[in-house]
């Protein structure tokens, strides 16, 4: 997400150069508005990071010895 930021900044430069002053403003609000979500999906990937949840996988792994013999679970 945060490369088409980038592109539509890109693309706003180059048309505000050619005098595209419409089209470089839409394209530098698209370049915010991605850049913006990019930083909240950021900061909330940051927030699960460190504070992880209270189960891990490991404690939901299923013991062998409940499953019945023939179980198609137990092959794995």
């Amino acid at each position: 997400m945060l490369i088409w930021a980038v592109i539509f900044l890109i693309i706003a430069i180059i048309a505000g150069l050619f005098g595209f002053s419409g089209v470089a403003s839409l394209a530098a609000q698209i370049a915010k508005i991605l850049f913006i979500i990019f930083l909240v999906l950021f900061v909330i990937s940051l927030v699960y990071h460190f504070y992880p949840r209270e189960t891990s996988p490991k404690s939901l792994k299923i013991e062998e010895s409940l499953l019945p013999e023939g179980c198609p679970w137990s092959l794995f």
